[in-house]
């Protein structure tokens, strides 16, 4: 059997074995097997489901890494399940030079359990690669974004639609960071080819980025307000913590509200109606 038969099999095994409601899918509908559906697939991973077809067929040959990252996120593959998607499909497995976008087990049950604030999962180079329903419901649908504008810096950078708004200092002192943090992990992946290529494009498509980057501005990610313009809930202010999950540089950004308050009912709002007639215009920092 080829490879690209090995690899079409394995997708589909893949696939079957993965409940909807692991992955914050509806399960609503007739369906004919337990696992996902290719549209559902697609969907998670960012890809046209025409594409998911042609590698589970056989079809499609030598996917690219950034296409095996997004299928290994998005049907939640161990490691060892991740190495051996990469080496069906001819292409060497992330080193320990590279940005991974790996999520332990420890914190996928993070975001599974803790479904009361909506949590989203940022890779060292700050590219969205997991989040929760409530996530979705407060800040927009990321499941069609593609390449760099799951990327928080990209996004910010470039002006691109945001529910969520800073004031003058907050804004200030989340760019510091997250320069900050873009810095270390070229010096900590500095054979990571997307990274590099992020930031001079970053550079040359913004001149604050390029000011800050050049002056080697220095910023630390604290906690803070931010004010999110809602369609549906209104303008409301939420707490945001970035955490560290341990044993890794993977960033998880928790947005909460104190009990009692005006937006902790908003969240809880959010929290019943689920996604339901939201607009998707923005994806935040």
């Amino acid at each position: 059997m080829s490879g690209s038969r090995e690899l079409g099999r394995a997708l589909r095994g893949w696939r079957d074995r993965t409940p909807p409601a692991a992955v914050g899918v509806p399960a609503g509908g007739v369906r004919r097997a337990a696992g996902l559906r290719r549209e559902e697939l697609a969907q998670l991973a960012g890809l046209s489901v025409d594409y998911i077809i042609r590698l589970e067929q056989g079809r499609a040959t030598c996917p690219s890494a950034q296409v095996l990252s997004a299928l290994a996120r998005a049907l939640r593959l161990s490691a060892a399940e991740s190495e051996h998607l990469y080496l069906l499909a001819g292409q060497p497995p992330p080193s320990p030079r590279q940005v991974s976008a790996h999520i332990p087990p420890g914190v996928r049950r993070l975001l599974d359990q803790l479904d009361g604030a909506p949590l989203s999962v940022y890779d060292a180079a700050w590219n969205l690669i997991l989040w929760n329903p409530l996530w979705t419901a407060l800040l927009g649908d990321a499941s069609a974004l593609r390449g760099r504008e799951r990327n928080v810096a990209w996004r910010h950078f470039t002006g691109l639609p945001s529910r969520v708004s800073h004031t003058p200092g907050q804004q200030a002192r989340f760019e510091a960071a997250v320069v900050t943090d873009l810095r270390a992990a070229t010096a900590r992946y500095p054979a990571d080819a997307g990274l590099h290529s992020l930031i001079k494009d970053l550079r040359g498509v913004s001149t604050g980025f390029a000011r800050l980057w050049d002056t080697g501005a220095v910023g630390v990610h604290e906690t803070h307000t931010k004010t999110v313009h809602h369609p549906e809930a209104g303008t409301f202010t939420l707490d945001c913590d970035v955490l560290t999950a341990p044993g890794s540089d993977l960033r998880i950004v928790a947005y909460t509200a104190a009990p009692g308050s005006d937006a902790a009912d908003r969240l809880g709002l959010l929290h019943v109606i689920g996604t339901q007639a939201m607009a998707e215009d923005g994806i935040p920092e």
